[in-house]
């Protein structure tokens, strides 16, 4: 909370062409604060997505593993108690697998988000609530990156029978309210929760890079969250 409101003081003053003065706040500049804001989100970014990039990367981790929605997770419950729990896991392992082959599509998007970030942009995140990163990515990029997702993701659950059968099951369980529309399409789904994973673990990354800003090894990140410890 402390270095969230020296920052927020810094660029205030900053901003309104105040001096500031003190040895910490010497190092610190407007100009400072905005790029330290984008070389920890870059770096984050980059990582998150090497992250979940690779085999496992969604499957493996329990915080991002996609499962089947509440209610189809029910007949699943039923269909592995008679024996089905095969074909099951397969739409699971199925569904992780595309949002791990989907992540290579994120860097690009995610860095020039970073590259194009403004200074009120990184005022927001310094003085925003723990989730200020996710939120944003998620406004800069969230839309575009779910146009890239759906083909690799498409392609991907195809390659298992049950994904039409998912998807009619669904659909009818959505007009019946036990489903969400978004959900009852297993490539929609599969691509919402990818980017919901994705943004989770920049969240991620940026934390521990703000903890620790010595060990990034970076000069500006260490001025800048580094000084404010």
């Amino acid at each position: 909370m402390k270095r969230r409101q020296f920052t927020a003081a810094l660029l205030g003053a900053t901003a309104a062409g105040l001096p500031v003065t003190g040895a910490r706040a010497a190092l610190l500049s407007e100009t400072d604060a905005a790029a330290g804001v984008r070389a920890a989100l870059e770096r984050g970014a980059v990582a998150a997505v090497g992250l979940l990039g690779k085999t496992d990367g969604f499957l493996g981790n329990p915080k991002v593993r996609i499962p089947l929605p509440g209610y189809l997770e029910d007949g699943a419950k039923l269909m592995r108690s008679l024996g089905q729990g095969r074909r099951v896991d397969e739409l699971v392992t199925a569904m992780n697998r595309a949002a791990e082959q989907s992540m290579p599509e994120a860097k690009a998007l995610l860095v020039n988000s970073v590259k194009s970030m403004s200074v009120e942009d990184a005022r927001k995140i310094i003085t925003g609530g723990d989730d200020s990163v996710t939120q944003f990515f998620a406004g800069k990029t969230r839309e575009p990156l779910g146009v890239k997702f759906l083909p690799v993701v498409t392609r991907a659950t195809e390659r298992v029978s049950l994904a039409s059968k998912y998807n009619a099951v669904a659909g009818k369980a959505a007009g019946l309210g036990l489903v969400k529309k978004e959900d009852a399409n297993i490539q929609q789904y599969v691509t919402g929760k990818a980017l919901d994973g994705l943004y989770l673990m920049i969240g991620e990354e940026e934390r521990k890079i703000r903890q620790n800003p010595v060990a990034t090894g970076s000069a500006i990140l260490k001025k800048v969250f580094g000084s404010l410890k």
